[in-house]
């Protein structure tokens, strides 16, 4: 895939949302009327839901943003897709970093369990009220939570940002992440030693949305942390094989299928719940500008404690 070769180095900037939130205050209600107003929204039926990190908090996956809709670490820098691809000793440097931090993580979020707000817009899928859910989260919860409802299609789940649990190499062969993370371990003994130890002690890492965890602040260093070559570009007699999560990074487009299905599963929705969302990366927010351009009277209910663009 000639994409994963361009390495070019661009000026990214990390999505954030206004210091200054435009438009009025929205008026606070109490856990009641809340719940009449959500259910009054509901009752129409034909809802497209859009969630993001919020949601998973309550799984004990910690989200970017805390309650003024900002990074909570103000020091966060994510490794961008150029970044990661590169071919030159600093990305491998980078990819050295981010399968570290991210062998350290996985086992938690692989953990996770869906939480009442997974368990609650499942049932919106059962029973129809809520078909469509459009994720930005990576977790896998949404699916998890409909595995109690084995009829409803995976497909009515559409992750914008990719799922964590697979991988892949830069000329197409896909592995499960359970797999590559034993090929982790195999490789790295140390570390190895280093997650059962944390695990024997109870120590908790913090991990992040996307399934890694700092270690930077812990004394560790992973210049000598092994990424594994793909097996089957060893067979084929090709070296240097570069490993990717199934996600989409900062930089990085969303596959053109996913993004026009994501289109399609709003316009066809009849109203629009945003849960668990500041709505700071566009990828997500064009959804709102989206269907408000077809419609200035289409509804949409937006359910975040932090502040939003919205």
């Amino acid at each position: 895939d000639s994409s994963w070769e361009r390495t070019g180095y661009m000026r990214f900037s990390v999505p954030t949302i206004p210091l200054v939130v435009s438009g009025p205050t929205l008026p606070r209600f109490s856990v009641n009327e809340a719940i009449e107003r959500v259910s009054a929204f509901l009752s129409h039926g034909n809802v497209t839901v859009l969630t993001g990190a919020g949601v998973s908090v309550d799984s004990g996956i910690r989200a970017y943003r805390g309650s003024d809709g900002r990074y909570m670490n103000p020091n966060y820098k994510p490794i961008f897709y150029h970044q990661l691809v590169d071919q030159t000793d600093s990305g491998h440097t980078f990819r050295q970093r981010y399968w570290l931090r991210s062998y350290l993580g996985y086992p938690s979020v692989r953990r996770a369990l869906p939480n009442p707000t997974h368990l609650g817009l499942a049932a919106l899928q059962h029973t129809n009220v809520a078909p469509r859910i459009i994720t930005q989260n990576v977790d896998g919860l949404h699916h998890r939570a409909l595995d109690l409802s084995p009829e409803i299609k995976d497909s009515r789940i559409l992750e914008l940002h990719g799922s964590l649990h697979h991988v892949h190499c830069k000329h197409g062969h896909t592995v499960d992440r359970v797999t590559f993370q034993d090929w982790l371990s195999v490789a790295n003994p140390r570390w190895k030693a280093f997650a059962e130890e944390t695990e024997r002690t109870g120590e908790r890492l913090r991990t992040n949305p996307d399934g890694d965890v700092a270690i930077e602040h812990l004394g560790q260093v992973y210049r000598d942390f092994v990424v594994p070559e793909c097996p089957e570009c060893q067979a084929e007699g090709r070296a240097n094989s570069i490993h990717k999560p199934e996600i989409v990074f900062f930089g990085e487009s969303i596959p053109g299928p996913i993004r026009d299905q994501s289109f399609h599963d709003v316009e066809k929705g009849g109203r629009l719940l945003i849960v668990g969302t500041t709505l700071a990366t566009y990828s997500a927010f064009r959804y709102v500008r989206f269907r408000c351009s077809l419609s200035r009277l289409f509804p949409i209910a937006h359910e975040q404690a932090a502040e939003t663009r919205c």
